[in-house]
């Protein structure tokens, strides 16, 4: 008797790809270039962005359609319509009450310093995963790398700005002039955004110090600056005191999914210089200073004791252009992978990947955010 085989073929699902227009106050960054929706739709996916989504950056609704997306007219019908919702910032509390169980969320979410997001994003029962703890297989974080960088220059940037006399600042200019000695700047943390932010500050001239607990990091700091970054090993008195004599400190104090620690405290920035700056690059975690709170690129700084503080939370918004496009190259790689496998495959195929979600199904899975937010901790169930 003759055996018959019938073979099937899947064919590889088409899944829905989301891009809503950034709300967060100032904030002109997108979630998807046309080139990014573009290889998406090569690989069968179908990509909906929101009307006028690009406009920050300069990308018109028509650039979109031209790589084969479809616009829609409304944020809340780009989430009814997706599957997957692919952002920069982390959703507003009226954007998490447009997720529901079925959706996949694809963005920074930062929830460690922002308890009401993590709850909302619970109770929608959607998966989240954060760029911001998506792993390497070094163990780096190669989706804030970019965003890091970006945000250390800034924070140069913004501080030689906000030392400037109209700006509440002591009226220093950062790399001085021949007879008059530059100004001391202290970087906390010697990771990228710290790396990225001595970097600037040698190009202006500045007299840096670089504090950190990592003797392998401080070895190549001193290897790439050839000396002229000072590293000192980070403990709370040799801090204190190079704070006290500096005219900026910049925060770029990071500790994965976690909140940041308070690393400057409140009565030591009362000693500090009349007019000197904090630059609190961590503010999306919570803030390294004590006295730091969330500030918007309209206004951007507010001064206690004398002291300037700079500290915007979504900083690499006010370069939109340059900062979308160094996102997109990073994000990408493994926004295809959950479009082409969905999550779960995804994650079971990439654990660096899986270190990312941090919620489901309701429960918080990313065990820093859980500690520090004092809620239940569940390990991602594939």
């Amino acid at each position: 008797m003759a055996l018959l085989f019938t073979i099937f073929f899947r064919e590889e699902e088409i899944m829905i790809i989301g891009c809503p227009k950034e709300i967060k106050v100032h904030e002109y960054r997108v979630g998807l270039t046309p080139s990014s929706a573009s290889e998406l739709i090569r690989h069968g996916h179908k990509v909906l962005v929101e009307t006028m989504a690009g406009a920050g950056i300069g990308i018109s609704d028509a650039d979109y359609e031209a790589v084969g997306c479809e616009i829609i007219s409304t944020a809340a019908d780009v989430f009814a319509k997706s599957e997957m919702i692919v952002k920069v910032k982390e959703p507003q509390l009226n954007e998490c009450a447009m997720l529901t169980k079925d959706h996949l969320l694809f963005t920074y979410l930062h929830l460690a310093a922002d308890k009401p997001q993590a709850e909302a994003l619970m109770a929608s029962g959607c998966t989240a995963i954060a760029y911001e703890t998506v792993t390497a297989k070094d163990g780096s974080l190669p989706l804030l790398a970019p965003m890091s960088e970006v945000a250390g220059r800034m924070s140069i940037q913004a501080g030689a700005h906000a030392l400037e006399k109209a700006a509440g600042g002591r009226g220093i200019l950062l790399g001085g002039v021949p007879g008059v000695a530059p100004a001391k700047v202290v970087i906390i943390g010697g990771g990228v955004s710290g790396m990225n932010a001595a970097e600037m500050a040698v190009g202006l001239g500045a007299d840096v110090t670089v504090f950190d607990r990592n003797i392998n990091q401080m070895r190549h700091l001193d290897q790439r600056f050839r000396g002229t970054v000072k590293t000192v090993y980070s403990t709370v008195h040799a801090l204190e005191q190079a704070v006290l004599e500096a005219d900026l400190v910049v925060g770029a104090v990071l500790v994965a999914g976690a909140a940041a620690p308070k690393l400057v405290s409140a009565e030591t920035a009362r000693k500090m210089k009349d007019g000197a700056v904090l630059v609190d690059i961590s503010i999306d975690q919570g803030g390294c200073f004590e006295n730091s709170k969330p500030t918007t690129h309209s206004n951007p700084t507010f001064v206690v004791d004398g002291v300037v503080y700079y500290c915007v939370a979504n900083m690499p918004g006010a370069v939109a252009h340059t900062s979308t496009y160094a996102l997109n190259n990073a994000t990408l790689p493994f926004a295809v992978a959950l479009a082409n496998k969905g999550w779960k495959q995804a994650c079971a195929d990439d654990p660096h990947l899986k270190n990312g979600v941090n919620v489901q199904n309701g429960k918080i899975t990313f065990e820093a955010v859980a500690k520090d937010l004092n809620l239940p901790y569940s390990p991602v169930a594939l």
